[in-house]
């Protein structure tokens, strides 16, 4: 739909000094996304995802280096869902660590990966373990031993004891806590008081561990002290709970999970405090979002690609808008072409070709967006475009193809997971 702000644009427009116009953004393409388009010469010209495998092998290796070498690794299938993709991630950390958010997910990631460690990265309710439970077991995974789920609340524990009653088995908890994020997981001491003692009192419920998410580390504000403070009141707040159950449990914990991070926070943890392992996945690709001091070794991996449907020598309005166009082709030489795509709105920003950027006039559309560039953009129907995702999940699963290309040529193509069932 045309943006409503269009005539406030030319108003702007007619006012706009000419010293204030736009800087031509456009130009030749980059040569390694340029190699990468034409790595798609075979593929059917629709919206796909697309990896730079070069560049993903070496963020994987890259990851396991800015982790602290004691602690192991935790592959977040939520952010790299694709079930080849995941293996590869797997395989280069050493581990069989995996994380997972739906009972649909459990399951894929249980039939490419039946020796997989399983732990839940968000509290699922208690029907969609009953769900999943036959279906791990059709996959050989073996779930009282490989799942741990993951549990919020004394409610949410007693439903699963529920669950473990009315099926006969044992279940794997693992209780999230929170340390400082406040979206979720056990805030008080009694509260996790209250779960500890269901747990010692019901023998099919076994406590395998603690989860305390802390990506907020990341976004605190660069104040003096305050991302310090946040810090150690994360640290105090996972020894307070763990210390607890350990006493009330009359146990050591010594074979627990105490998973914590994420990639924005990996390197703030080595072995000397609480935790002993890390959950990483989008820093793997490295969406936008992951454009932190702290990844700065790391390089963009994912793209999707999409064809260019139609070139437009002048970017015009629809009828009855076209003097604003007209205005706005004047003013600023980068909305001079237009072009209109197969697919668009996505969580993402346009990389390639140079220049290429959405119209803000236009508005955006997910069946066919149209797009400005300047006349130094080089264009033609059937080029593919290739845009970054601001972040991995929400966007990955969107598509049903992952098209891996490597030393310019198409190596492979891997189903995406799909989308919580």
């Amino acid at each position: 739909m045309i943006r409503r702000r269009m005539l406030w644009t030319a108003a702007a427009v007619a006012a706009g000094a000419w010293w204030s116009r736009p800087a031509d953004r456009g130009g030749p393409p980059d040569e390694r996304l340029a190699a990468l388009v034409r790595a798609l010469a075979d593929v059917p010209q629709q919206p796909v995802l697309v990896l730079d495998r070069a560049r993903w092998r070496a963020n994987l290796a890259r990851i396991r280096r800015l982790a602290h070498a004691a602690l192991p690794l935790r592959a977040v299938a939520k952010s790299l869902p694709c079930a080849p993709l995941l293996d590869e991630a797997l395989r280069a950390w050493n581990t069989q660590r995996a994380m997972v958010f739906n009972a649909r997910q459990a399951e894929l990631v249980a039939q490419a990966r039946p020796d997989a460690d399983l732990l839940l990265g968000k509290p699922l309710p208690a029907s969609a373990a009953h769900w999943v439970l036959p279906r791990l077991a059709r996959a050989r995974l073996d779930a009282p031993r490989q799942v741990q789920w993951l549990v919020d609340t004394p409610e949410r524990l007693a439903e699963y004891r529920a669950l473990a009653r009315a099926q006969g088995v044992p279940l794997g908890i693992n209780i999230e806590i929170d340390v400082g994020l406040h979206r979720g997981g056990v805030e008080s001491t009694e509260m996790l008081a209250a779960m500890l003692d269901l747990l010692r009192d019901e023998p099919l419920l076994l406590l395998r561990g603690f989860m305390g998410y802390d990506a907020h580390l990341a976004s605190i504000p660069d104040l003096p002290g305050n991302r310090e403070r946040a810090l150690a009141h994360a640290r105090e707040r996972y020894a307070t709970m763990v210390a607890l159950a350990r006493k009330r449990l009359h146990t050591d914990g010594r074979d627990w999970t105490l998973n914590t991070a994420g990639s924005p926070t990996l390197y703030l943890h080595d072995d000397q405090h609480t935790p002993n392992e890390l959950a990483v996945g989008s820093a793997a690709v490295k969406p936008s979002h992951f454009d932190l001091p702290s990844l700065a070794e790391l390089e963009p991996a994912l793209f999707i690609a999409t064809p260019i449907l139609k070139v437009m020598e002048r970017f015009r309005l629809p009828v009855g808008a076209e003097p604003i166009s007209d205005a706005v082709r004047w003013w600023d030489v980068n909305q001079r072409q237009g072009l209109a795509i197969h697919g668009g709105h996505w969580l993402a920003d346009p990389v390639h070709p140079q220049g290429v950027a959405s119209s803000g006039l236009y508005g955006p559309s997910s069946n066919q967006q149209v797009m400005v560039a300047s006349p130094s953009t080089p264009l033609a129907v059937g080029d593919w475009m290739l845009w970054r995702p601001w972040q991995s999940e929400a966007v990955m699963t969107q598509f049903d193809t992952l098209c891996v290309v490597d030393d310019g040529k198409l190596q492979a193509q891997w189903p995406v997971m799909p989308v919580n069932p």
